[in-house]
């Protein structure tokens, strides 16, 4: 019995929608490419995820199983004894405590001032704005090393070292803040503020009810800088502080090799630890910066 030719047609058609389809779903290249090109992600994968694994392995083992041949690549039970040691038996409690007030305090007041001064930079007519905006700029190519004497010296004439505003106070004068709030207010349109204007609304109006509710996803951008920079910082609160209560987690995390020894264990488990608030800080704006893209994306 013949195929009537109307059905050979359809069985040619549904054939050639499989095979686009089947193209469209492996991005038009061959299965054995798609296979290379998950097994070349999967190992930059394992070397990406293989150092942060071994630092979590060592901080659950005691100083006898850091050393044993071979190793264990899952320790059960697992040694908790270097996190009590750290908590209890250092003062990694009262460092990070410091860390977290000193840069809470200066992502807070940085994301406030920068916004303002780039609020003024970038929409603000007045006499030195190129002057002041050139002086940013060529204070961002200064390296921080050529700084540290005229800023001890600045402190210690002050009467603020050893002292929460030695910590705080020089982070504020940081340039890239202001001149990221400048670039970012730029592109917002003129048209919102100059009807705020004719409406007679204040500048500092203008900027609180109209500027800051449209660069949020700038703001998050500049406080996840700050804070990231502030919580790593080591070189100024090294110098700028020699007190014991005062000291911030890198150098007491740093001063741990001093004290009685090298602990590679108590090493790892305040590397873990040190992780866990940066980690919520970021992952916790990173998920409100994408809301808000994706909101502002599905409103245009």
């Amino acid at each position: 019995m013949a195929i009537p030719a109307e059905v050979r047609s359809g069985a040619r058609r549904i054939r050639a929608g499989a095979d686009a389809s089947l193209a469209r779903s492996t991005g038009g290249r061959r299965p054995w490419a798609s296979g290379l090109n998950h097994l070349l992600l999967l190992f930059v994968a394992f070397a990406l995820v293989a150092p942060f694994y071994y630092v979590v392995l060592a901080s659950l083992k005691n100083q006898t199983g850091l050393f044993e041949y071979p190793p264990k690549l899952l320790p059960i039970p697992p040694y908790l004894g270097n996190y009590e040691k750290l908590l209890f038996h250092t003062g990694f409690v009262r460092w990070m405590a410091n860390t977290l007030f000193v840069a809470g305090t200066v992502t807070v007041l940085k994301v406030f001032l920068d916004s303002m001064a780039g609020y003024a930079l970038a929409k603000l007519d007045f006499s030195g704005k190129r002057v002041i905006f050139l002086l940013m700029l060529v204070l961002l190519m200064v390296p921080f090393g050529a700084l540290i004497i005229p800023l001890w010296e600045t402190a210690h004439a002050l009467h603020i070292t050893n002292t929460y505003l030695a910590l705080i106070l020089p982070a504020l004068a940081n340039p890239l803040g202001p001149f990221l709030m400048r670039q970012f207010i730029l592109s917002l349109p003129k048209d919102l503020e100059n009807a705020a204007r004719l409406d007679g609304v204040s500048e500092f109006g203008i900027y609180r009810r109209i500027i800051l509710p449209l660069i949020k996803p700038g703001l998050v951008v500049l406080a996840i800088i700050v804070f990231t920079d502030q919580f790593m910082s080591f070189i100024w609160p090294l110098i700028a502080t020699t007190k014991d209560d005062l000291q911030m987690l890198t150098v007491g995390v740093a001063a741990l090799r001093s004290r009685g020894g090298v602990d590679y264990g108590v090493w790892s488990a305040s590397a873990i630890m040190s992780l866990v608030p940066i980690g919520i800080f970021f992952f916790a704006l990173q998920r409100q910066f994408l809301a808000r893209s994706l909101a502002g994306a599905l409103k245009q």
